[in-house]
């Protein structure tokens, strides 16, 4: 089974359509209200966590068994791919996340994890 999960910070004050803000950041587009991201620290922090995982390339994770993930970045915005992810798989990736102040949102449920 495929899921994305999907990660920006809105700047301070700002609080937009979750949904929309997701739709355009996922098309590539400019959201004004947005935090520029460290999206090399991410990465770094991403494959440190999963340093025991192939790396096929840039974006691609293979777990084997534990499932495969890909990711896709923009300044404001990461998002994961992922095919047949364990829980822990995911909640590393939430965490890692977490850690650099951006929230879960999960599209499937239409839900920002954010308290909003």
């Amino acid at each position: 089974m495929s899921y994305d999960i999907d990660f920006w910070r809105y700047k301070e004050g700002v609080r937009l359509n979750h949904q929309k803000v997701y739709e355009r950041l996922s098309n590539g587009h400019h959201v004004d209200g947005l935090e520029t991201l460290p999206i090399p620290e991410i990465t770094a922090a991403v494959k440190a966590a999963f340093s025991n995982w192939e790396h096929p390339d840039e974006e691609t994770w293979d777990g084997g068994e534990r499932g495969t993930f890909q990711i896709f970045t923009t300044p404001p915005f990461f998002r994961f791919d992922c095919y047949g992810m364990e829980d822990d798989g995911l909640d590393r990736l939430i965490e890692i996340a977490k850690s650099f102040g951006c929230p879960l949102y999960d599209p499937q449920a239409g839900k920002r994890h954010d308290g909003s």
